[in-house]
């Protein structure tokens, strides 16, 4: 477990406010940012005193649009900062666009000053492809698990819903900025005021970096059948080099009729066909996220050949991998 970079801060003598630096890239969360900032903002006012303070900044100065279209006014460009703020990069959609080679530039020099720095949803990627997560413990949101991991080897991904190793810190997603603040408040000031900013945002259940931001599986099928789960889970954690059916079957303690009866019972189709399913959504995610040969693609998803891999995707997706990824690139630039 890695420990928190504000954990030793002394919540009693601190004598000037935190200074977050929010860095907006295009197309950025604006779910994520705010619970960020209402966060520290409540925990101002629930404190009566300025404990933090922040500022908006993005490449050019000037404005960004979050991933619903409304444009921010920005506080300055990527400038200077000082040795005590802390940085968090905010990202949505695209992030692989927005993630730019003077953003890159100027997260590794501030970096170098030894700056808690943190990613926002998918900010992960930003902070990855700056080298900055190198070693380290880190999560993102699960829609972009696998082309991060693809991408980033020697980062250690986790499925957490926030992870803080060191003087790195991220996010999933989605409200999970609201647990990362709460714990950023909770070693600076106490878990007092935690828990006031948590009441005032009607956040009754904190999560910690132990909870995972995805649904059980029980929970995510609407269904509560253990072998069943069990089985979804080993394929899950098998897509590169599907299991048989005959395989899992055995894992589980069952007879494969058994297990295709099941799935037939709860899922409406068979143990193969839900398993060539997760297999090519993750095929799909990985042809829009990375830019994977189409080839690279089938294998990671455990095609043999590009031609079965095109034949299965076409049939599920009414569309070949080469025009997805064509349509996707094309929709990017209007």
């Amino acid at each position: 477990m890695g420990n928190a970079p504000h954990a030793q801060r002394n919540p009693r003598a601190a004598d000037k406010p935190r200074r977050f630096v929010f860095v907006l890239l295009d197309n950025f969360s604006l779910l994520c940012f705010a619970t960020a900032l209402e966060s520290l903002r409540i925990a101002n006012r629930m404190a009566g005193k300025k404990l933090y303070e922040w500022t908006v900044i993005g490449e050019g100065g000037a404005q960004a649009a979050c991933s619903a279209g409304t444009v921010f006014q920005l506080d300055d460009d990527l400038c200077e900062l000082g040795r005590d703020d802390t940085v968090m990069v905010c990202s949505g959609l695209d992030v692989q666009a927005a993630t730019t080679k003077k953003m890159l530039s100027w997260l590794r020099r501030e970096a170098r000053k030894g700056l808690v720095v943190g990613g926002l949803c998918t900010g992960a990627y930003t902070l990855a492809k700056a080298g900055l997560l190198d070693g380290k413990r880190a999560t993102i949101h699960w829609e972009n698990q696998d082309s991060f991991a693809e991408e980033f080897e020697e980062v250690i991904l986790t499925k957490s819903v926030f992870v803080v190793d060191n003087n790195r810190m991220t996010t999933a997603g989605g409200t999970s900025s609201i647990d990362l603040m709460l714990k950023i408040i909770a070693d600076d000031r106490g878990e007092d005021l935690a828990n006031a900013v948590a009441d005032q945002l009607i956040y009754s259940s904190i999560r910690t970096d132990q909870d995972t931001q995805r649904l059980s599986v029980p929970t995510r099928i609407g269904v509560r059948h253990p072998k069943l789960s069990q089985v979804i889970q080993i394929m899950e954690n098998n897509i590169e080099e599907p299991i048989s059916p005959a395989t899992l079957a055995q894992d589980v303690g069952m007879s494969t009729r058994q297990l295709e009866r099941l799935f037939r019972r709860y899922l409406n189709r068979s143990p193969k066909r839900y398993y060539m399913e997760l297999r090519l959504q993750k095929a799909r995610n990985l042809l829009m996220q990375t830019d994977m040969s189409v080839i690279n693609v089938a294998l990671a998803c455990g095609f043999a050949s590009p031609s079965h891999f095109s034949k299965c995707y076409r049939a599920h997706y009414e569309t070949t991998p080469y025009r997805e990824r064509g349509s996707h690139a094309a929709r990017l630039s209007i």
